[in-house]
């Protein structure tokens, strides 16, 4: 049986949401973060190395990092949910897969770094520390942020999906870092195509159906 090892509020949502749209029978083995630090739990080490979700097991086969298991799940699903090789679909689905992790998430997750940072620091640093990951917040990562939101609006101009005309699992791979970005870039991802997209993917009964499973969604 295939297993997801399923970390609470993390990427491995989308796992969940690509077997129900693949239709694969999969159980949950689900973990807790810690409630201080907000890591995993030490127990997924003993499925993987790195101790990372989301990590899937399969007939003895473990296979660690989405875009990877996004790759696995629709071979094994008999290319379902990807383009045919060799179109101009099946280019954009690859681009868009190593997109979502590769570029997408690197400023969201300095967001999530420099809001956390001042609240971890000692009190009589606190003040500093602030005015500092503010400062690099506004010159550095902000404009990262309109970049990339304004390249992500454009693509989605067009079809409103990631990789040609139908939805794919390149739209599910992409679903965390917008549903992220929603929560964390302000104003930079309050664009409607973007917002267009996130309810058409919220609104899907297999994304309602992995919800169900995987229990509640937090993706701040």
């Amino acid at each position: 049986m295939l297993t997801v090892h399923h970390l609470e509020n993390s990427r491995s949502q989308r796992v969940l949401w690509l077997l129900e749209e693949l239709e694969l029978p999969y159980e949950i083995v689900l973990y807790k973060r810690n409630p201080q630090t907000m890591l995993a739990p030490p127990s997924l080490r003993a499925i993987h190395p790195l101790g990372k979700s989301p990590v899937i097991t399969d007939d003895g086969i473990t296979i660690a990092e989405t875009g990877a298991i996004v790759e696995y799940l629709c071979e094994k699903a008999g290319g379902k949910l990807r383009p045919a090789a060799g179109s101009a679909a099946a280019r954009a689905f690859t681009f868009w897969l190593h997109y979502a992790e590769g570029s997408a998430m690197t400023p969201l997750l300095m967001t999530l770094v420099f809001s956390t940072m001042p609240k971890r620091a000692p009190a009589l640093m606190r003040g500093l520390v602030r005015s500092i990951t503010a400062r690099a917040q506004t010159g550095f990562v902000n404009p990262q942020l309109q970049n990339h939101f304004s390249f992500i609006e454009g693509e989605l101009a067009a079809t409103g999906w990631f990789a040609g005309a139908e939805f794919t699992a390149a739209d599910v791979m992409m679903s965390f870092p917008l549903e992220a970005g929603a929560s964390r870039a302000g104003p930079f991802a309050a664009q409607p195509h973007i917002l267009a997209f996130l309810d058409k993917i919220h609104a899907r009964p297999a994304y309602q159906r992995a919800l169900a499973r995987g229990g509640p969604y937090v993706y701040a």
